[in-house]
């Protein structure tokens, strides 16, 4: 019997990017069910004191969540995973900057139809953007980012990892994830970051 895994992403997001691929990495050598869903950074950073680099970045980063919620309420949830990886194997893969492209060339390799690309500058989405947005992180609170996972009742952000594991590398990761984050009182494990997102 399969275990169902919810992935909170934002498309903007590489450390998200890596973790959905492991996460499907390691539904190929354990029983998963991987359901993606949408947050978005720019809800979770509305009225923070941030550089003006990633206010520049969050200001864009509206559009692809837009969309995802667009083309989820047109064609259900399922299509939020394949346009989700369509998305990221442009942006982030891809290296393509051009977020309007990005969505348009996505839907477009998605089959789905290219007027939701409309919805990308469209604000009368975010009332259920913010709802998917907090069902995801009101359960590990608003000092984490993307990506948020629930595996039943636990929920957690990360793991933030690079490259993603594959294999049964990707599997132990997974079994590992879930023990510490099922303990009762675990909170954090962390160490510096010492290298960027590696797509590869």
């Amino acid at each position: 019997m399969s275990q169902t895994v919810d992935l909170w992403v934002d498309p903007v997001c590489p450390w998200a990017w890596m973790t959905s691929r492991w996460l499907y990495e390691a539904a190929a050598v354990r029983e998963l069910d991987i359901r993606v869903h949408v947050m978005s950074l720019s809800v979770l950073n509305e009225g923070r004191d941030l550089s003006p680099e990633y206010t520049d970045l969050l200001s864009r980063a509206w559009g692809p969540v837009r969309v995802l919620i667009a083309a989820a309420q047109r064609h259900g949830d399922g299509v939020i995973a394949p346009l989700y990886s369509a998305m990221g194997e442009r942006h982030h893969v891809g290296g393509d900057k051009d977020l309007d492209r990005v969505i348009r060339d996505a839907l477009a390799a998605c089959e789905l139809d290219s007027d939701l690309a409309d919805a990308a500058a469209d604000p009368s989405w975010d009332d259920a953007l913010r709802a998917s947005h907090h069902a995801g992180m009101d359960a590990v609170g608003e000092d984490v980012g993307t990506p948020v996972i629930h595996v039943g009742e636990v929920a957690f952000f990360g793991p933030v990892v690079t490259p993603a594991p594959k294999g049964e590398d990707a599997g132990r990761l997974f079994d590992g994830v879930i023990a510490v984050a099922s303990t009762p009182g675990f909170f954090e494990i962390k160490r510096t970051r010492t290298q960027g997102p590696d797509f590869s």
